[in-house]
């Protein structure tokens, strides 16, 4: 992947210990999103063998973080090349290049019958006819449909191919009504078993196999 358009105008900001890099071309990661990261590590202790996975990964703030000071290995998935070639970078800073596979792939492009103990997604949230209410972000980054879930329902679809049995799953939403309306579409080989919020901000549910609930 040719990666010399990251030089547009690179800025950088705190996200933990981490320093990540972006431009105004990528979303510029939310310092709440912490969150996320955090649970991940909470996860990651009790979680079997195997790399993280992270969809919609952007500039890979969340993942990276999650797997900070651990010898877990992340495998960051996004459509968007500059979202990939900042998460290369920000996994080279961080120390981390030998344990970080980017993929600049469809998320239904994972190889079937790989597996993963743990999955973080961060899809687009915002409802398409509020966008440009964030003139600030870029609309592909931001937009998840009409009722902000179109992206949420692929990352539900990958998760249930890709999660091991005794995995867990953090997705992000945008609202208590999303996670209601998620709540009622997913398979029967997921449940939703917790929630965590920051306030005005988003919410992060975790997605568990039936049988790893027992």
């Amino acid at each position: 992947m040719d990666h010399t358009s990251l030089d547009l105008a690179p800025r950088s900001m705190t996200f933990g210990p981490l320093s990540i890099a972006y431009d105004d071309r990528v979303l510029t990661p939310r310092p709440w999103t912490v969150l996320q990261s955090e649970w991940a590590r909470e996860l990651l202790e009790t979680a079997p063998p195997g790399p993280v996975l992270e969809l919609c990964s952007g500039a890979g703030h969340i993942g990276l973080l999650a797997v900070h000071d651990t010898d877990r290995a992340l495998v960051c998935v996004d459509v968007d090349p500059i979202a990939c070639g900042y998460a290369e970078a920000n996994a080279r800073a961080a120390g981390r290049a030998g344990l970080v596979d980017v993929r600049n792939v469809a998320m239904g492009e994972l190889a079937a019958g790989e597996l993963f103990p743990v999955v973080v997604a961060d899809p687009p949230w915002v409802l398409s006819d509020q966008v440009g209410c964030f003139p600030a972000d870029p609309v592909r980054a931001i937009d998840g449909g009409a009722d902000g879930l179109a992206l949420a329902r692929e990352c539900v679809a990958t998760i249930d191919r890709h999660l091991d049995p005794r995995g867990a799953a953090l997705l992000q939403l945008g609202s208590l009504d999303q996670a209601r309306s998620l709540r009622g579409e997913l398979p029967d080989s997921l449940r939703m078993s917790d929630i965590r919020a920051e306030a005005g901000c988003g919410l992060v549910l975790l997605l568990q196999r039936p049988e790893g609930l027992s």
